[in-house]
Order: C-alpha cells, then sequence, then structure tokens
C-alpha cells in the first residue's frame, strides 16, 4: 500500500509539473502574439512612417532673423512644427481655405506696408472660421469687441465688422504697425497681437527687452509665434512636409459683386431674392451681418457682396480656378 501510495503522490507531482510547464508555454505564446504585429511587414507594404520633421537651418519671420541657434527657440519650433505637420485633416482644410482667401489679405498687408508673413497669423488665430473664444473675441482675427472698436470696426448686433475681412484685416495692419512702432520688432508685434500690447508693456518694462526671443512670458503667446513659424515652414514648402495638392483640391473663389446700401433694410431675406440669391448665400458671403435687418445710420455706407455668375456651378468654379494663373509670384 505505501508503494502504490508513493506511486501516486509522484504521479500527481509530475502531472503538476506538466501543467506548469504547459501554461508557462502558453502564457509565452500569447504575450508573444500581442506583442508582435500580426502583420509584421506592414511598414514595407504601406509605406507608412512616422518620421521627425525636417526643421531649417536658417529661418526668417517678417525680414526678422529667427535665433534657431537657441535650444529653445529650435525645439519650440520643432513642437509646433511637428504638431501641424502630423494634424494632417486641419492642414489639407487650412491649404483649401487660405486659397480663398489669402488673395484677400495679400493686398492689403502690401498696401498698408505689413510684411506679408502676417498673413499666417490667420491661420493660428481662426482658421477662417467664425468661432467666438471663451473671453469673446471673434473673427477672422479674433479681435475682442473693445480692441475691434478701438481699430475702427464697427460692432453691435446687428453689424460685426470683425467678420468683414477687407475691414478686420485693415484694423489688424493698423494694430501691428502701431505696435511695431513701439517695439520695433514685427515678431514682438505679432506677440503682442495675441498677449495684448499692455501685458507686453509690462514684459518689456521688468525683463529690459523687446526681444521677443529672449522674453519669458506665459504658454500661449509663447507658443504663438513658432505656431506662425510653422505655419510658413508648412505653406511655403508642402511637399517637404507631406502634403501634395491639386489645384482642383483648393476652394475656388467665388464670383461676386459689390451693391452699395446707404438706406436701411428692413427685411434681408425679401432683398436677397430681389438680387437673385438667398439669404444663406448673403451670409456666407457677408458674415459681418448678423441679423435679419440692417439699420444704416445716417451718412453710413455699407458694401455687400452678391454673387454672381457660376456660383451655384462648383465644377464651372474648380475648372475656372484650374486655368487661372498666378499672377502672385
Amino acid at each position: 500500500m505505501r508503494k502504490l501510495f508513493d506511486f501516486k503522490k509522484k504521479y500527481r507531482v509530475l502531472l503538476l509539473a506538466h501543467l506548469a510547464i504547459l501554461l508557462v508555454i502558453l502564457v509565452f505564446a500569447a504575450w508573444h502574439f500581442t506583442a508582435e504585429p500580426f502583420d509584421d511587414d506592414f511598414m514595407k507594404r504601406s509605406g507608412a512612417a512616422t518620421v521627425a520633421v525636417p526643421l531649417p537651418r536658417k529661418m526668417s519671420f517678417a525680414g526678422e532673423n529667427v535665433p534657431l541657434n537657441l535650444f529653445y527657440v529650435r525645439e519650440s519650433l520643432d513642437r509646433e512644427l511637428t504638431i501641424n505637420t502630423y494634424w494632417h485633416s486641419q492642414s489639407l482644410i487650412l491649404f483649401k481655405r487660405a486659397h480663398r482667401f489669402f488673395p484677400v489679405i495679400e493686398p492689403i498687408l502690401k498696401r498698408e506696408g505689413v510684411p506679408v508673413d502676417f498673413k499666417y497669423l490667420v491661420l493660428a488665430e481662426s482658421g477662417f472660421l467664425h468661432d467666438v473664444s471663451p473671453a469673446g473675441a471673434a473673427g477672422y482675427w479674433q479681435f475682442l469687441p473693445e480692441t475691434a472698436k478701438e481699430y475702427g470696426l464697427e460692432v453691435n448686433p446687428q453689424i460685426d465688422e470683425r467678420y468683414h475681412l477687407e475691414k478686420a484685416t485693415q484694423a489688424f495692419c493698423k494694430f501691428l504697425k502701431k505696435a511695431y512702432q513701439k517695439y520695433g520688432s514685427w515678431t514682438t508685434a505679432a506677440a503682442a497681437f495675441n498677449g495684448g500690447m499692455g501685458r507686453m508693456d509690462r514684459i518689456v518694462g521688468t525683463q529690459k527687452t523687446s526681444n521677443y526671443y529672449e522674453m519669458y512670458m506665459n504658454p500661449e503667446t509663447s507658443r504663438y509665434v513658432f505656431r506662425i513659424l510653422a505655419f510658413k515652414l508648412i505653406f511655403e514648402h508642402p511637399q517637404r512636409y507631406g502634403y501634395v495638392l491639386r489645384k482642383e483640391d483648393l476652394y475656388p473663389r467665388l464670383p461676386i459683386k459689390e451693391v452699395t446700401v446707404s438706406e436701411n433694410i428692413p427685411n434681408l431675406v425679401e432683398w436677397s431674392r430681389k438680387q437673385g440669391i438667398n439669404y444663406r448665400i448673403l451670409r456666407e458671403l457677408n458674415p459681418w451681418i448678423r441679423d435679419t435687418a440692417l439699420v444704416v445710420k445716417s451718412g453710413k455706407v455699407y458694401t455687400i457682396k452678391i454673387a454672381t455668375s457660376k456660383y451655384n456651378d462648383y465644377d464651372a468654379l474648380l475648372r475656372e480656378s484650374v486655368n487661372e494663373v498666378d499672377t502672385s509670384k
């Protein structure tokens, strides 16, 4: 009996040992299966790779040198360039919208004596959308209501010229030229547009410098200029950063005529139809109109854009856009 008992005991030990080995094998196999991709030649077949973005050795903004020899400057640019290069959906949409709106902004900047590089600020500010910030900043250039009024824009429940691309861009230029005159630097003027001249005055006073790249400031304004620099690099060298767009991919400019209005329009819905369009088209082309009526004060004149020609034939607009000769270069 004792021999039989010893045999059974050894058999149980041996069985448990085999089970333990089997468990170890199963655990290892499961780990191996989850740790290794099922398709281990994915990279070869897809050609996909996430690589570091190329940084320039030299760069300027508005004719001013960007000191890429400084570690915090280079790494700040690397951060914003990496984010926006790999934020494919957003950057693609910005390329498309810019084709429609940059030709409106660029001549105004040139006429006002502001470097054309400042067109990239609109990408960082609004992306051509009409969002309102928690602080109440709105429009293409994200003016606060009081700042907008200070620089000549009308802001009230019926009319908000922060959404008027031409007038808001002119106000933007006024701010920049005033800031440049004060700080002697376009780069610092750009940062002041984000943080406000009051805050910039305090920084200049306490840190004894008007050089943006020498300033220590809040995270938002610290990142702001580098975000603009990233947009400049991506837009000036799209293929270098992986963006390949055909002319037909870009949003075409819309055919319009301008109608001057010097009297009240009590019903813009009816007025739009008399112009051969609908109220939706009126608001799309004139986002500064904020109501279904327009009150015109004595001596005031407004210019309203009206869609003409092939505005409702998108394919025709694309064909014209593709065949359009670029005269900006």
